[in-house]
């Protein structure tokens, strides 16, 4: 028999500890607090006879045997998890997933895998960050998000990387601004309007100001933004033309509210993946990047049709 001496909360501070290096960023991601952070590691050490971690001058670092005792304490609630998934009981996991999604993922699909994720884990709490890509890589890199849903370029490396599919875009415009344009607009007669798109350093810009910039006598006005759900709002309001992936406008074009503009070219599609730090994730990351994969392939398959 093994000693209960070892407890599971005891593995799961060292884990977080080493994670975010800090006893008070610990016990705030474990929803607990820095004394009973310690008191766990200090109880561990003392059980095991091994010391853990140097402590001083304000940073905290694993002994070669915290190192090789961390690994192990990461497979052991890995498999602990993997022992209640058997069971089929998800439900006594108790955790937290900092989830960072795109725009373009929040105004579309992520309501259908928040409501998936609560009946799968109902004791995981998700927190959510609705970002540019390009901080969401910064954020999985620093390990301040667990699952990042973005779409490329991606500027940092993931070891855990699930592909979610691409996303076109489109040329829309309010109807009067499409009548004025007539039915198969160039993008001479585009470059008559304020060019709505996302923000400067996003590829979407960077492929438009490529496309516009050869064009010899054309004089396109960008009228760039870090949010596309601003660029929809000002194309409702009739206030250019803007080109967004067609899942966002999909109710508008229903409605009457959109016109879609058939021009020859658009920007390259956006490609999405799920992404996270395989080697040091819980079980239950990696199933909500699978679980991604499978909302999105749903959400593409009915708005294909």
């Amino acid at each position: 028999m093994i000693s209960d001496a070892v407890t599971l909360k005891q593995l799961e501070a060292l884990i977080w500890v080493a994670e975010l290096g800090s006893f008070r960023k610990a016990a705030t991601h474990l929803n607990t607090t820095q004394p009973n952070i310690s008191a766990r590691i200090a109880t561990l050490e003392k059980t095991l006879e091994v010391r853990l971690m140097h402590r001083g001058g304000g940073q905290l670092r694993l002994t070669d045997r915290g190192v090789e005792l961390l690994g192990q304490a990461r497979s052991i609630l890995n498999e602990t998890e993997r022992f209640l998934e058997i069971a089929a009981r998800p439900d006594l996991i108790e955790d937290r997933l900092r989830l960072g999604v795109t725009e373009m993922v929040a105004n579309t699909w992520i309501r259908t895998f928040l409501r998936r994720m609560k009946e799968r884990y109902p004791g995981v709490a998700v927190e959510l960050t609705v970002d540019l890509s390009r901080n969401l890589d910064k954020e999985l890199t620093s390990k301040t998000l667990d699952l990042t849903i973005q779409n490329a370029p991606f500027g940092s490396s993931a070891t855990g990387v699930i592909e979610l599919g691409a996303f076109e875009f489109i040329w829309v415009a309010a109807p009067d601004v499409a009548r004025t344009l007539g039915k198969n607009p160039s993008l001479e007669d585009l470059a008559t309007q304020p060019l709505l798109t996302h923000a400067r350093h996003t590829q979407i810009y960077l492929d438009l100001e490529e496309k516009f910039s050869g064009r010899t006598g054309v004089n396109a006005r960008f009228v760039p933004s870090s949010s596309l759900t601003s660029c929809l709002h000002m194309a409702l309001d009739g206030m250019g033309v803007a080109t967004l992936p067609r899942a966002m406008v999909i109710d508008q074009l229903s409605a009457g509210d959109l016109v879609e503009l058939s021009v020859g070219w658009t920007p390259s599609p956006l490609r999405f993946a799920a992404r996270f730090q395989k080697d040091r994730a819980a079980r239950f990351v990696e199933n909500a990047a699978h679980l991604a994969a499978e909302v999105s392939s749903d959400f593409k398959a009915e708005t294909d049709c």
